[in-house]
């Protein structure tokens, strides 16, 4: 069985942060969401949990970081093609998120991000497939 990650996110307008989401264009598990949190669907693998301040604090004893002043994380999400990742940076602006830097393309690798509502740094990546090494 693959391990799943679960990132945890503090958000301070839950509504806003999961409308914000929505348009870019991912779903949510029903299951784990109520008023307070929920849970986003990155991939079969990946979920994002979107966390009220109050909720998030339960699971906490530190200060929550200002993700507008402070660099808490980077979540860096690989795409399909170099496309994919205007695209997603296109929608996060178009979203109400901002970008904080240009995008990147060292060759094999290209790059762009965006922050979302609430200052959380999110890269989006395309990689080349690399051949296979042959001995």
């Amino acid at each position: 069985m693959a391990t799943k990650i679960f990132v945890n996110l503090p958000v301070k307008n839950f509504n806003r942060s999961v409308e914000f989401f929505t348009k870019l264009g991912f779903n949510f598990n029903t299951q784990f969401t109520d008023e307070t949190s929920t849970c986003m669907i990155v991939s079969d693998d990946i979920f994002v949990m979107l966390l009220t301040y109050d909720k998030f604090k339960t699971f906490t004893p530190k200060e929550i970081c200002d993700a507008t002043k402070s660099t808490e994380v980077l979540v860096c999400l690989s795409s399909q093609t170099r496309g994919e990742v205007d695209e997603m940076v296109r929608l996060a602006v178009a979203a109400g998120g901002t970008t904080y830097n240009e995008p990147q393309d060292h060759g094999f690798m290209y790059g762009h991000g965006f922050a979302d509502l609430d200052g959380h740094i999110w890269e989006i990546i395309y990689m080349e497939p690399s051949p296979i090494n042959q001995s």
